[in-house]
């Protein structure tokens, strides 16, 4: 996902924008829309959950390699040309949040689909030990939190601590990992299923991180080249 580059993020003009003035219905319209956009996210995913190269390939079909993310677009399809200043269909601009960073839709995508699964098996006592349940739960949860916080530093572009971010992020998932393969895990028939399914998707957000702290590295070398 090497097209999660720290300057690739979209930067609007605001002064073209006028006075974006939205109400709470307008807020939760958005909001809704950023939710299909995981869920978007999670199905490229899981349909190409074999694929030896599927970060990469999703972050495609997510338009992210572009340079323009078109939510609405579809793979495969065109892109829809944006209306005119004289049309009558043109819409404000929508602002950008965090929601739109594909570093924080990754992250949370994936995470997602590791806590249903979780959930699934963990609510029932006679299938997991109530204590593992417990901590695997709170270290998917921790881990999420760290690199959702990561991607928001990344997004104001303080790139250290986005590395310091995801390195505790890394430092929880690598908990994680610890948890599956411990002897009260092992121990547990139906626990084998889930960690056989949720060690890819680990794997994967590990190489998410672990690209994005490279380039925010690369970044601050180069301001740090500068400033000699």
């Amino acid at each position: 996902m090497s097209d999660f580059d720290p300057e690739s993020f979209p930067e609007y003009d605001w002064d073209g924008c006028g006075d974006l003035v939205w109400n709470e219905f307008d807020w939760e319209r958005y909001l809704r829309e950023q939710d299909d956009t995981l869920h978007r996210y999670l199905g490229y995913y899981e349909s190409l959950k074999d694929h030896p190269e599927r970060i990469d390939e999703v972050a495609h079909l997510m338009g992210w390699d572009t340079g323009q993310w078109n939510p609405d677009a579809e793979a495969g399809a065109p892109p829809k040309a944006e209306p005119t200043p004289a049309s009558p269909q043109s819409t404000p601009i929508e602002p950008y949040t965090l929601h739109k960073n594909p570093v924080f839709v990754a992250t949370k995508a994936i995470y997602l689909s590791l806590k249903r699964s979780w959930e699934r098996l963990a609510i029932d006592p006679a299938r997991v030990p109530q204590p593992l349940a417990l901590a695997v739960q709170t270290s998917l949860y921790r881990g999420e939190e760290h690199a959702v916080l990561g991607a928001q530093a990344l997004d104001l572009g303080d790139y250290a601590m986005a590395i310091s971010l995801f390195k505790r992020a890394l430092d929880e998932l690598n908990r994680t990992l610890a948890l599956s393969s411990a002897p009260a895990a092992v121990a547990v028939r139906s626990f084998s299923s889930w960690r056989d399914d949720s060690i890819p998707r680990l794997f994967d957000l590990r190489e998410i991180w672990l690209r994005v702290m490279s380039e925010c590295r690369e970044e601050l070398g180069r301001h740090t080249d500068e400033d000699a």
